[in-house]
């Protein structure tokens, strides 16, 4: 997992590219295809998933119709603890071998998906941490023993399992029923509750805070820090006042551009992101690097010259890792949770990776020494003019 930390530095802000990867008609067969795949799982059994006894608060209600909107989504190891709640690609966990494509499936983890679920129904990112943190975490309300068993539970409440270090993390539906993201190579599910075995017991989510509504316009959701925030006109605090965040939202955001430098919080910053009702807000302010990954350039300002001999692309795809080596199981260098763009300084033949897909050998080494996969490229497979490494 990692954690986001607010903008520290001016950095480049990504600008879109015109290169396709593929014909449309490929790209609408692939998703054809994928759709077909997660059906099946999904219209089997999204009709038991839902608030299935009384006694919840609203905000559990609104956790459970969460989780409940992922059924039939992958199990992917390290799934959903992005900067940001929400379905991430995983990666191999160093023993299971289901575990191995993990990498090529976005989706939750079980942590992952109780992470997601209440960060939809509170507008806050409550149990961003482990199944093990979300046991330990002060947002309980309450606390109820493995031995009490699923008497006093209501829908949303979390049961957990482990003896000494938590594992596993559900959540209650009611009528003896779960919702989980169980193991590597299975979709989240409906199942009958176990309360057997090395069950260790739940725990009550203090029912507080207000849904966090879907990103607007094809933005993308963002969190923000600090308190008495403004939003302005146009990306200068000397312009009029939009509005004002009293303490952290959520904001979405549709594009970003260099503007007027600004100075606060002991940081420095000359980029400005437009939101969803036209207003802008400075990137100091929002969690996340200076630049904040994956949002496009609102064209105020042109991409920058390729550095070292490199050649620019655009990526495609979301949730995309780059690597500290060509290999899918080597340390993460970077996160892109939505296409931007990417310098390539030269190309190699290494691991096989098969996602979304495609199926191709070759990796691209960036200007800041990562790896990534020529799949998420726009392009052909071994990318024109660039040399090999």
């Amino acid at each position: 997992m990692r954690l986001t930390t607010p903008g520290r530095a001016v950095v480049v802000a990504a600008a879109l590219a015109t290169v396709p990867l593929l014909s449309a008609t490929a790209h609408a067969a692939t998703a054809t295809a994928h759709a077909a795949t997660a059906a099946a799982p999904r219209a089997a059994q999204d009709a038991t998933c839902g608030v299935l006894a009384p006694g919840a608060s609203a905000t559990a209600e609104a956790a459970v119709n969460a989780a409940c909107s992922q059924i039939g989504v992958w199990y992917s190891w390290g799934g959903g603890h992005g900067a940001t709640p929400g379905a991430t690609y995983g990666y191999y966990d160093g023993s299971d071998p289901d575990s191995l494509h993990d990498n090529e499936r976005k989706g939750f983890d079980c942590s992952g998906l109780t992470r997601y679920a209440y960060y939809r129904a509170t507008g806050r990112d409550l149990l961003n941490g482990t199944a093990d943190d979300q046991y330990h975490s002060p947002q309980a309300a309450a606390r109820f023993s493995a031995a009490q068993g699923t008497a006093p539970l209501v829908p949303g409440d979390l049961m957990f399992w482990g003896s000494g270090h938590i594992h596993h993390v559900a959540m209650y539906l009611g009528a003896g029923q779960m919702v989980e993201a169980y193991e590597s190579g299975t979709h989240i599910r409906v199942t009958p509750v176990r309360t057997g075995g090395d069950y260790a017991g739940a725990i009550r989510i203090n029912p507080s805070g207000t849904p966090v509504p879907p990103p607007a316009n094809g933005g993308t959701t963002f969190e923000t820090w600090g308190t008495g925030v403004r939003t302005h006109s146009t990306p200068s605090v000397r312009s009029s006042v939009v509005d004002t965040f009293a303490g952290p939202t959520q904001v979405s955001v549709q594009c970003q551009e260099h503007a007027e430098t600004v100075t606060a919080e002991g940081y420095t910053n000359d980029i400005w992101s437009k939101l969803a009702d036209g207003s802008w807000l400075t990137n100091i302010y929002i969690k996340g690097p200076a630049s904040l990954p994956g949002i496009p350039d609102c064209g105020g300002d042109s991409a920058p010259p390729p550095s070292g001999g490199s050649t620019a692309f655009q990526t495609w795809g979301t949730g995309v890792r780059t690597h500290s080596e060509p290999n899918v199981n080597a340390g993460v260098v970077d996160y892109f949770p939505q296409p931007t763009t990417v310098n390539v300084v030269c190309q190699a033949h290494a691991q096989t990776v098969t996602a979304e897909g495609y199926t191709n050998d070759a990796w691209s080494k960036l200007t800041n020494g990562a790896w990534m996969t020529n799949i998420y490229i726009k392009g052909p497979a071994w990318l024109p003019g660039v040399a090999t490494c």
